[in-house]
């Protein structure tokens, strides 16, 4: 599913209405739309008191006709018009016929009737701005929302319902107005924008409903941002034929550990079998391998010498590169340490020509980092995963500068350095060095823990040996470790999750992926 900007989106509804679909039709199925919404989650609408505040323009229209849908649903709705809309509003008139109460803030100087509406509501519908609005909040649209704000702070039960995004909050950066309130569910029309999923924003939004209005998807063929959905991932799962052996799905090397960081081996390791890969071979210094094998049954090991104990050797990287023929992929990072004997080690092995496809996490990420243009040295192209504090040490950017704008600074440097990026975080976001990038779905505070990053290198090597793209590896390897996450949030919560606790859920997110 395509991710639009705000300019994108108003081109595509003008391509709609000139492939004849009517304007007053989207609107239509818009407002409907918010109105299903507002009643799946009230559960009922008979006689619950909404308040919807209706503003200028599409988005004050969506908003009276999901009015005009609650009220004849027996809802009891009443509209405060914080502007004036156009002389013969049709859905202003259709409102009023059924019944809707519609009062305009022009009369309501002290905003006492406002308030009145407000402390009796049980739902709040914001349909005062979309995706139109980009300046502050001011004069009665702030103070209506200001109110509000204090309104749910005071009684939390209160529902808020966003028509399109939550007045004040930029479709395209995530930026928002002090006035934006959290909505509890918003209902955006055809595709979602690229502020649903960027911070402050994000926080916002709540539960994001896309509605089908009747744009045609085939519209935003052209543009290169979309949401990852379980419709693609379910499509891009690597297949598994019955006459199957173990070599048909891969054999990955996963070089990994060192004596302070012995459990992200483990972890990596753990992910690439879970995520189906056929054979995984742990490389890592000799003195691990003992603890290492107490609990990877079925990884096979590759021991490598040390400099000094629990430290890869420099040495090491000629014993692998004489091997790696032998490999469909490789994991390269995970809790490698930073000692200078590994920095030649990585050195040695990645700036060399015929590597497999190529998983960089970590470690190898940061020994990277303080080598002037490291991207032009490896020769081939390799998904690199950084979190923001490694990406910042990767490009020399500031965390908050690549925070503010993950999206953009993704796709630029995928381009710039023509590396595939996971640019981790809540709405992971991975960019192709083709521009192309693809943004989660997933938001979830419990995968903020140690070696959770370690897995997700883990899932994407083993998708790579399965013969993935890098892309799409690393696409489908963030999409499955965020469904495992989530599976695990069902069971035991957010608080505690362990890095752990995810390779042996992959199994159960894939099934359920396979059978939705």
């Amino acid at each position: 599913m395509k991710i639009v900007t705000a300019e994108q989106m108003r081109q595509i509804d003008r391509e709609c209405i000139r492939r004849g679909t009517p304007g007053h039709v989207l609107m239509e199925n818009a407002g409907r739309a918010v109105a299903e919404e507002t009643r799946r989650v009230l559960g009922t609408v008979f006689r619950k008191r909404i308040l919807c505040l209706v503003g200028p323009g599409n988005n004050g229209g969506d908003g009276l006709v999901a009015a005009r849908y609650l009220q004849g649903w027996g809802a009891e709705v009443s509209v405060y018009l914080c502007s004036p809309r156009p002389e013969k509003d049709r859905n202003l008139e259709r409102a009023g016929k059924q019944g809707v109460s519609c009062f305009d803030a022009a009369s309501d100087n002290d905003l006492s009737r406002f308030d009145g509406f407000l402390n009796q509501a049980d739902c709040i519908i914001d349909a005062l701005f979309g995706t139109g609005k980009a300046r502050p909040l001011e004069g009665i649209f702030s103070q209506v929302l200001q109110r509000v704000i204090e309104a749910k702070k005071k009684k939390p039960g209160l529902l808020i319902v966003a028509v399109d995004l939550p007045s004040g909050l930029n479709a395209d950066t995530g930026e928002v107005d002090p006035a934006c309130p959290h909505a509890d569910y918003t209902v955006t029309f055809a595709f979602p924008k690229p502020g649903h999923f960027s911070f402050p924003g994000a926080e916002h939004v709540g539960r994001l409903t896309i509605a089908d209005i009747g744009i045609p998807a085939l519209l935003a063929d052209s543009l290169s941002t979309e949401l990852t959905t379980d419709d693609w991932a379910r499509a891009t799962l690597p297949k598994r034929p019955l006459n199957s052996h173990k070599g048909t799905f891969g054999h990955l090397l996963v070089v990994a550990g060192s004596i302070n960081y012995i459990g992200a081996a483990y972890l990596a390791c753990e992910g690439a079998m879970r995520a189906g890969a056929g054979l995984v071979t742990l490389a890592t210094p000799q003195s691990l391998q003992p603890i290492l094998a107490a609990r990877l049954t079925e990884t096979i090991y590759l021991p490598l010498p040390e400099s000094p104990p629990g430290i890869v050797s420099p040495q090491a990287a000629d014993l692998l590169g004489e091997r790696l023929e032998n490999y469909d992929a490789l994991v390269i990072g995970c809790g490698l340490g930073q000692n200078p004997a590994t920095l030649e080690f990585i050195r040695s092995l990645l700036f060399r020509k015929g590597l497999p496809p190529l998983a960089l996490d970590a470690d190898a990420l940061n020994n990277l980092a303080g080598i002037r243009e490291w991207w032009r040295h490896i020769k081939t192209d390799a998904v690199i995963t950084p979190h923001p504090g490694e990406m910042s040490h990767l490009s020399g950017r500031s965390i908050a500068e690549i925070q503010s704008s993950r999206l953009e600074t993704t796709r630029t440097l995928a381009q710039a350095w023509q590396k595939t990026i996971v640019l981790k975080g809540a709405y992971s976001i991975v960019a192709s060095p083709g521009g192309q990038c693809r943004v989660s779905p997933f938001a979830n505070p419990g995968l903020a823990s140690a070696g959770t990053g370690d897995v997700l290198t883990g899932v994407i090597g083993g998708l790579l040996a399965q013969g993935l793209s890098l892309f799409d590896a690393a696409s489908l390897g963030v999409y499955l470790h965020g469904k495992a996450g989530e599976l695990v949030r069902e069971t035991l919560g957010e608080a505690g999750m362990l890095a752990s606790d995810l390779p042996p859920i992959l199994p159960a997110a894939i099934k359920r992926l396979k059978e939705s």
